[in-house]
């Protein structure tokens, strides 16, 4: 009887362990990899357009923001090629490149920031504060999850 009971929970616990990804994260991995096979226009124009509807944007403002848009699509795209090639030779950056890498991200960032002040007025750059902070949330939380279900 005790061995029934043992192999009964051993089986339940491979079956809920042993499951796929959640579907909404599957779905989220296709995403990504759907966006990475879109052009730089194609990404900065949806983006462009994402930020018109939240932000409504003026025409002039569409056209300024098409082009930074653009311009860090063409940078990230560059970015992540990169990465890729050194990830695929099996190099690892060290701690040197990783604060660099760090450094410049940080510094593309307070850029960013202040394109934006020129381009959007008070309202504008408030909303696209907090939807940038809410989508940054978002993101560590599903790090935090996503480093939980991969530690060793």
């Amino acid at each position: 009887m005790k061995k029934l009971i043992l192999l009964a929970v051993l089986a339940i616990t491979v079956q809920v362990f042993g499951q796929d990804a959640p579907k909404a994260e599957r779905q989220r991995e296709g995403r990504a990899q759907k966006m990475m096979q879109l052009s730089t226009e194609e990404i900065a124009t949806l983006q462009t357009k994402k930020m018109t509807l939240l932000l409504d944007l003026n025409a002039t403002q569409q056209d300024q923001i098409q082009n930074v848009n653009l311009e860090n699509a063409k940078q990230r795209k560059a970015m992540m090629a990169d990465r890729k090639a050194k990830r695929e030779r099996g190099e690892k950056p060290t701690t040197e490149e990783r604060y660099a890498m760090e450094n410049i991200r940080l510094d593309h960032q307070i850029a960013m920031k202040e394109k934006m002040k020129s381009i959007l007025n008070a309202e504008q750059y408030e909303k696209w504060e907090k939807a940038r902070a809410r989508m940054a949330m978002q993101q560590k939380g599903g790090m935090k999850k996503h480093m939980k279900e991969n530690r060793p």
